[in-house]
Formats: C-alpha cells, structure tokens, sequence
C-alpha cells in the first residue's frame, strides 16, 4: 500500500474511532460540554477546514481507482474476445494473469477504501448535525420543564409554563389583579365625588363678591 493510501486507511480507522466516541452513551451535561467546545473551539474549525480539503483529495484518488478498475475490466473484457480465449480456456497464462488478477484486487482495494472514507465522512457530518439538534431540544424541553439549571430569566418564565399547577397560580394572580384594578377604579370615583363636592362648595364663595359689585 502507497503513502497516500496509507493515510486514507488511518483518516477511515480515525473516522470509525470518532463515529464510535459519538455515538456512546454520555451524560446530558458531559455531552453538551464537549460538543460546545467542538463547536466553538477555533483549533476545531481549523482541523475541519484542513479535512475539507483532504477529502478532496481522497475524493480524486476515488475518482482514479474507479478508473483502474474501469480499465482492468475493459482489459479483462478484451482478452476474454480474443481468439485465445475462446472455448472457455484461460484467458491469460502465467504470470501475466496474475499481474492482472493482483492490478484488479488493488484497483478495488483502493476504490473501496476511498470510497468508504468519503461515505463514513458525510455520515459523521450528519450524525454531528443530528446530535447538536438533539442537545438544542433537550436544553429546550429541560427549560420548558423549569429545570433550574436552565439560564436566564426567559429561560425560567418558560419552564415555570410548563407546570400543571401554573395555571391555577396564574389565575390566582390574575383575579388578585383584577381585584387591585376595581380598588382602583372604586378610589378614583370616589376621589372624583370629593373633588365635585369641594367644587361645589367653593363655587358658591367664588360668586359671593361677583353679586356685591
């Protein structure tokens, strides 16, 4: 195996590793702490950047080994119409059928492990995407439910909402309400009746003089 096929095969046993470490059973608290740091770690975002651009190079030495195998086939095809190869005798004698048979096995080699690299590299973006959406409902639902680890005042409103018995405080506080609110109109009618009253009272001092003149 090449260099370059090499670090194909340790990026695919990497990727298996990470798929693996992903899908273990973690605490809510443990799981949100490191996917956090995942997302906003700036040494992450670069690593993620740098593996956009490997798989595009593994995305080209897929493109070459499906090519080999394409050729070694249309090699074998070939031979196969030949006059040598008719009558179901052997296509290639020797060593020449090896060096095919071994330029075939490696061609397919290649292609599957590229290929298996690629695939497992969108599963693990989208099982990424899939988890943090998962992380961002639970930490929704942990709010609604009132969890007091959630944070912020909104945050709190909306998980006391979500208690059977806020209702009934609720209408509690609004009938208390609604009772400070007919105090109030009670007190302003009667401070209105007081302020006729006087009114009325120091209007008739006000003409006294008026008449006089």
């Amino acid at each position: 195996m090449t260099l370059y096929y090499s670090l194909v095969f340790l990026i695919l046993v990497t990727e298996m590793v990470i798929f693996m470490s992903l899908i273990v059973p973690l605490p809510f608290t443990w799981r949100r702490k490191l996917f956090t740091f995942i997302s906003e770690s700036p040494l992450v975002a670069k690593l993620q950047y740098g593996m956009k651009i490997t798989f595009i190079f593994i995305l080209i030495l897929f493109i070459d080994s499906v090519n080999r195998v394409y050729r070694v086939q249309v090699e074998l095809a070939a031979a196969a119409e030949s006059p040598a190869g008719r009558g179901g005798a052997a296509v290639l004698g020797g060593s020449e059928r090896m060096e095919v048979q071994a330029r075939k096995f490696y061609s397919q080699r290649n292609m599957y492990l590229c290929g298996f690299t690629l695939f497992l590299s969108l599963i693990l973006n989208r099982t990424y995407v899939m988890i943090l959406d998962v992380l961002r409902l639970e930490e929704e639902n942990k709010r609604l439910k009132g969890d007091p680890a959630a944070k912020g005042k909104d945050a709190a409103a909306l998980g006391n909402a979500g208690d059977p018995g806020e209702i009934g405080r609720l209408k509690k506080e609004l009938a208390a309400r609604e009772r400070d609110l007919e105090a109030l109109k009670n007190q302003t009618a009667s401070q209105q009746r007081e302020y006729n009253r006087m009114g009325d009272q120091i209007s008739p001092a006000d003409s006294m003089p008026k008449k006089d003149r």
